[in-house]
């Protein structure tokens, strides 16, 4: 016999999660409308991590057990609180250099699937190793040869396509799951 409270509960979390979808889908496409601002809001974000990991450092610095730790571990809060208020302080060069990173981890990330297409043989399916590989090299070329001017649009413009692709699978995903709780349930 079936449970009527337990497929209750399970039909409302997809329902949630169908919310939680079409949220992302929303932001997905801001992100994408105003890509320069999603950029800054990562590097916002980025440079907030760095100051609470200030702060991290600073509490463990009381954690040691004799001068040397507590000055060093003292030390490091102070380098991370100093690198964590200039990152604030200047969002556009953070952007500038997170846009840059990615480039480099686009270009290794293609250079990295090209060997492994050469690397599995004759392996079904590899193609798509070399596939992925060209695109990434192609993209990470493509934002650092524009690097700079491309910190206005790639970091906003990559966070809104993953936002709206993990948007729609989710939503798709979730009324699958809430089509197949309903139709067991009667």
């Amino acid at each position: 016999m079936k449970e009527k409270g337990t497929e209750n509960i399970f039909s409302k979390m997809a329902g949630y999660s169908i919310g939680i979808a079409i949220l992302m889908i929303v932001l997905g496409c801001v992100a994408i409308v105003v890509p320069m601002y999603t950029g800054l809001t990562v590097s916002v974000m980025f440079g907030s991590i760095i100051l609470i990991g200030s702060l991290t450092y600073f509490v463990y610095a009381f954690t040691s057990e004799g001068v040397g730790g507590f000055l060093w571990r003292m030390l490091i809060a102070v380098v991370y609180f100093i690198g964590g208020v200039y990152l604030l302080a200047n969002p556009v060069s953070t952007l500038a250099g997170l846009t840059f990173a990615l480039a480099v981890v686009f270009v290794m990330e293609g250079i990295f699937q090209i060997i492994g297409f050469f690397a599995v043989g004759e392996t079904p399916g590899r193609g798509w190793l070399l596939f992925d590989g060209i695109i990434s090299v192609g993209l990470g070329a493509m934002i650092a040869y524009n690097w700079p001017g491309a910190s206005t649009w790639a970091i906003g413009t990559i966070v809104g396509v993953n936002l709206l692709v993990s948007g729609f699978s989710r939503l798709f995903y979730s009324a699958a799951a809430k089509g197949f709780i309903n139709a067991s349930a009667h």
